[in-house]
């Protein structure tokens, strides 16, 4: 399983300075002006410290918002951050991408090791983060990526899905040895 182990680095211009990494704060800004209410999600340049704020919710009736959802806003719940970073309405809305070198990690459950034979593999993600499947392969069964590589192109590791390029779905795959 592909499992996030932090939040992934917002790719965004910064006004103040060059860089164009943020960090999310974790926290939320609620604005509202009479019936009608904004709320962002704050984060801070990377090299500056600049705030940045990226629009959650904007001229929205409070009658409108569920109170669930405005109570996390409130208290600048954790988890609401990782799900709007990850909501492609957010993300298409405020302009930004999402960096996630380092920030997953890859659970096996303890079983690393390639038998002689074949093995089947599925391979679930825990959030919607853009891995290769390559990589995956490498990683959790300890081989190079030149020598995954090798593999495919000999029909060795095989799949209903393409391996090359980036997924961030579950998929399955067959590794003969």
């Amino acid at each position: 399983m592909v499992v996030p182990t932090c939040l992934p680095v917002i790719l965004r211009p910064c006004h103040s300075c060059a860089s164009e990494r943020f960090r999310a704060s974790g926290k939320f800004r609620v604005n509202a002006n009479h019936k009608l209410l904004d709320a962002w999600l704050l984060a801070l340049c990377t090299d500056c410290g600049e705030t940045t704020k990226l629009t959650v919710l904007e001229r929205m009736n409070v009658r409108s918002i569920r109170p669930e959802l405005l109570d996390r806003l409130h208290h600048n719940d954790p988890g609401l951050t990782a799900e709007l970073l990850q909501d492609p309405v957010v993300r298409r809305r405020n302009r930004i991408a999402l960096d996630w070198d380092n920030a997953w990690r890859l659970d096996t459950g303890g079983s690393n090791h390639l038998e002689d034979g074949a093995i089947d593999v599925s391979v679930r993600f825990a959030a919607r983060i853009p891995v290769r499947p390559v990589r995956l392969v490498a990683e959790g069964f300890g081989l190079s990526r030149a020598e995954v590589e090798r593999l495919v192109t000999e029909g060795s590791l095989v799949s209903a899905v393409r391996l090359s390029g980036k997924r961030s779905g579950d998929f399955a795959f067959t590794l003969k040895r």
